[in-house]
């Protein structure tokens, strides 16, 4: 080992030729603060131009999350204090890391053995690697709590491409609208995942990607990937519902699904989402999925998220599913034919 850092919040080591960090606030799933962001930043950009860094290495010290998102509990209460400017300084260099990330010019590895939500997907999707165990699963639950799908994901999501086929806006929409909960097949299945490895030997993978090589390490410990992908068995359905611009379409659509189960699943995922959400990440994922950069991507998202947050609707959405735990969210406008699109259509560019 070279050196390591310790800040109680992301462990920052180097050894070898790897850099490695190691996410650590497990109380809270990891989720992001902006302590952590800039944590992350900071190594980033010190590893970026030294050449005796090969690749880098996102793993968790927590056995249930690799990262459950950003810690949009502290965006809340910086809004109900009116410290709406600090909250946009938090998403402001969110997006920033998610950039650097991106445009990293070495292989980065993610390793997820557990939740990955929100956040969690923005320091790993953006990477060369996103290695998963049987243990991963992946959401998007942004529409619950009066939130829009961020962190780049509406321009990586609408460009994977897994066994599934080829990219899919469809596909992006159906996980950023519905919040639905990704099996490791499905990660897999949609291009989210790009390699798999048992639980039980991530650790030693790990150290033959940092004493050997990555393409070494992925030989050897590559397992047999599942393949019971609920999202593979119900394509037909989400492409036939969810490939629009509007979200009034996508209803339509689905009033006219055939495959009940499908209909029956997506209307329980989004019962208790914000109209305003769903309005707002349909035209946001659609806008992103024309746009030349995730530097684009990314600041659609920020207007976008800039103005939701304002909104009495993401306070009591965060309330209900994370302070509370009521899930007992009262929204307004309560429903998707009261709510305005034109504001959103306003702030977002695709050129």
């Amino acid at each position: 080992m070279r050196h390591a850092t310790h800040d109680h919040l992301v462990y920052v080591s180097t050894l070898n030729t790897t850099g490695i960090l190691a996410v650590n606030r497990p109380k809270a799933l990891n989720s992001l603060n902006l302590a952590m962001v800039e944590t992350i930043t900071n190594a980033l950009d010190a590893w970026r131009d030294d050449d005796s860094i090969h690749r880098v290495v996102i793993t968790s010290t927590s056995e249930k999350a690799f990262c459950a998102g950003g810690d949009v509990r502290a965006a809340r209460e910086g809004i109900l204090a009116g410290n709406s400017d600090a909250v946009d300084q938090y998403f402001n260099e969110e997006y920033e890391m998610n950039a650097a990330l991106s445009a990293f010019p070495k292989p980065i590895v993610a390793v997820i053995d557990g939740i990955v939500m929100g956040g969690g997907l923005g320091i790993s999707m953006h990477g060369s690697h996103r290695v998963i165990t049987e243990h991963a699963t992946a959401a998007m639950p942004e529409m619950l709590i009066g939130f829009i799908p961020d962190v780049g994901s509406t321009y990586m999501l609408p460009r994977m491409a897994g066994p599934g086929g080829t990219p899919s806006l469809a596909v992006a929409q159906f996980i950023t609208l519905t919040g639905y909960r990704m099996s490791a097949a499905d990660m897999l299945y949609s291009g989210l995942a790009t390699d798999f490895v048992a639980s039980s030997d991530v650790m030693a993978f790990i150290d033959m990607v940092v004493a050997e090589s990555l393409d070494e390490a992925l030989e050897h410990y590559a397992g047999p990937r599942p393949t019971d992908s609920w999202m593979k068995t119900h394509r037909d359905a989400i492409e036939e519902v969810f490939g629009e611009q509007e979200f009034a379409t996508i209803i339509d659509n689905l009033n006219r699904c055939d495959d009940h189960e499908f209909v029956t699943t997506v209307r329980e995922l989004i019962e208790s989402a914000n109209p305003t959400s769903l309005v707002a990440a349909t035209l946001l994922t659609a806008a992103n999925a024309t746009v030349s950069s995730v530097r684009h991507a990314l600041d659609n998202e920020f207007v976008v998220a800039a103005t939701l947050i304002r909104s009495p609707n993401f306070a009591e959405g965060v309330r209900a599913v994370l302070v509370d735990k009521t899930r007992d969210a009262t929204f307004s406008p309560a429903t998707v034919a009261e709510v305005d699109p034109a504001p959103f259509h306003e702030l977002l560019s695709t050129n």
